[in-house]
């Protein structure tokens, strides 16, 4: 799937292609890390996600969630940060691993970005969208808040797809009053010069767009943490 929303040049066996490429990444990207962890923390924040935060294709300690790691030390807020995405993960996956994960780092945010692989595989929205209710419940019900990172299907989709998927996030984050953030991706896919920001493969985002992301996801997540 090519993530530039200003693109639309795949078509159907490309998506394919490139979903089975994603599903056989996770066997060699994946991450499960505590990244630069305080000494006695006080809050702890758990990224449940696919490659886009498993830093595919990125150098160790490159990718959005070290940098969150980062930006939560410069300012001084005792956290430490769980990577546990693997690359080709789906919502289904991630709900599968998700008690297991509750139980062994008690997090008090769960940061889910998930769904783009459901898309890929062409998985009925209603699936997707039961899985990210579950698992944001589940992690309510631990006492954690949760953090829905959206993301947003190219027109080659179409655009009633695209429209729905889009606003399958919106309504999750509505019904359990979750924090939401529209679109992991925004002024990267979607920037008049969005192939510059990605990665060969037109799927994974550069090095180069890590703060983007970042900072499309710091203000939300920030009040999360208060």
């Amino acid at each position: 799937m090519n993530f530039s929303l200003q693109q639309n040049h795949l078509n159907r066996r490309h998506c394919i292609a490139l979903a089975a490429i994603l599903a056989g990444s996770g066997i060699c990207s994946s991450a499960l890390a505590v990244v630069n962890p305080p000494a006695h923390p006080v809050n702890t924040i758990l990224v449940l996600g696919d490659s886009l935060s498993a830093e595919y294709g990125l150098k160790r300690g490159s990718g959005w969630v070290a940098l969150l790691a980062q930006q939560l030390q410069a300012e001084k807020i005792n956290a430490r940060v769980v990577n546990a995405s693997i690359s080709g993960d789906t919502t289904s996956g991630g709900r599968a691993r998700l008690g297991a994960l509750l139980m062994q780092h008690r997090p008090t945010l769960l940061v889910v970005e998930l769904g783009a692989n459901d898309a890929l595989r062409g998985l009925p929205l209603a699936l997707t969208r039961g899985n990210l209710l579950a698992m944001t419940r589940q992690a309510q019900q631990t006492g954690a808040r949760v953090l829905l990172l959206g993301m947003q299907m190219p027109p080659n989709y179409g655009r009633e797809y695209s429209q729905r998927f889009a606003d399958m996030y919106a309504e999750v984050a509505k019904t359990t009053q979750a924090a939401l953030v529209p679109f992991l991706l925004a002024g990267i896919a979607d920037a008049p010069d969005s192939m510059a920001w990605f990665q060969a493969d037109r799927i994974h985002p550069k090095e180069e767009a890590q703060p983007r992301m970042l900072a499309n996801v710091w203000p939300t997540l920030k009040k999360g943490l208060q």
